[in-house]
């Protein structure tokens, strides 16, 4: 007959503060891993004093090695970073400083790729940087521990060790919503960078203007899944497609208890600027029904159909809007546009 499985021997033994000293290195360890995916972005400006400390610097962000396409590097940052920068310049953790060029931004979300050609790079500092892998943040839940890298307190290659305390808020920005992870990690109005998962993976892009102004001292982070798409358009040079509506979905219960039409509601219209939904005659309260025929039911739906058009491309709009007691249907052809 077969040998019987031996019982699992189970042995007590009480942690020593060692112990958690060994745990706080491993982290840091996933954190200077993931430090060789962080520069330095630096948007030059002639009036700059470069003896401003970096807590200071409004020219100043950590950026994030994304992809290499074997010609270029290509670097995920803040768009604010370079707006009136009359040069970009990247610096690695080796402190070799190489030019960057913008590839291009989102005006919406405030993302911009910077690409840096490979031949101004040299071969020591290529042997000691890695491409950041993306992660999957869906999976990101209250309690999850995370780590912070790039620069959260306004000094680069800082890294600091938290927990996720809320994965349950959304921010809308024009024409989309997105899931914001707070956290109970110190940081600096100032901050940026990335938080990663216990595998090294990042799962959050660290944009302290996305921050409740109560939040201001903790770092808060969009979920990166939902960007990827977005990262992707700007790398291959894409413009991100944008119509100027603020949304939220019409659920079973909201339309159950507010009487309103299955769909996408509209919270807002950008006036400010003209945009294309003000420029056709959408309205706050309209519930988007259709695009180009096709139903949409959710935010996410319209996000995905909006951003698989190009600039300048026409798109129907099929809209609900009340009429004293009904909703009347309407249709609106806009023009896509581009958020500068």
């Amino acid at each position: 007959g077969t040998a019987e499985e031996p019982e699992p021997v189970y042995i007590e033994k009480e942690l020593e503060i060692e112990d958690y000293q060994i745990l706080q290195n491993k982290l840091y360890a996933i954190g200077k891993k993931g430090n060789r995916s962080v520069v330095t972005v630096t948007g030059v400006t002639s009036n700059m004093d470069w003896f401003d400390s970096a807590y200071e610097s409004e020219n100043q962000a950590s950026g994030l090695i994304i992809a290499n396409n074997g010609q270029e590097l290509l670097i995920l940052t803040e768009k604010k970073v370079i707006t009136n920068a009359e040069a970009i310049e990247i610096t690695f953790i080796n402190d070799e400083i190489a030019p960057g060029v913008l590839k291009k931004y989102d005006g919406n979300t405030g993302i911009a790729i910077i690409s840096v050609a490979l031949a101004d790079i040299s071969e020591e500092t290529l042997g000691k940087i890695d491409v950041a892998v993306l992660g999957n943040s869906l999976a990101i839940t209250q309690g999850t521990v995370v780590i912070a890298i790039g620069s959260p307190l306004g000094v680069t290659y800082s890294i600091l060790c938290g927990t996720i305390t809320s994965s349950s808020n959304t921010v809308s920005v024009w024409d989309s919503s997105y899931t914001i992870f707070t956290t109970d990690i110190m940081g600096s109005t100032k901050g940026s960078g990335v938080l990663v998962n216990l595998n090294g993976e990042v799962v959050g892009l660290v944009m302290q203007g996305y921050s409740s102004e109560g939040d201001q001292n903790t770092l808060t982070a969009l979920s990166i899944s939902q960007l990827k798409g977005i990262i992707g358009d700007l790398s291959n040079g894409r413009a991100i497609p944008y119509l100027g509506v603020k949304v939220s979905t019409v659920t079973d219960e909201i339309a159950r208890d507010f009487g309103l039409p299955k769909g996408v509601y509209i919270k807002s219209v950008e006036t400010d600027i003209p945009s294309p939904a003000m420029d056709v005659g959408l309205q706050e309260a309209d519930v988007i029904i259709a695009m180009d025929g096709e139903e949409v039911l959710t935010v996410e739906e319209y996000t995905k159909r909006l951003q698989a058009l190009e600039p300048e491309q026409q798109l129907k709009l099929t809209v609900m809007r009340q009429n004293g007691n009904e909703y009347i249907e309407l249709e609106f052809n806009a023009t896509v546009g581009v958020l500068q």
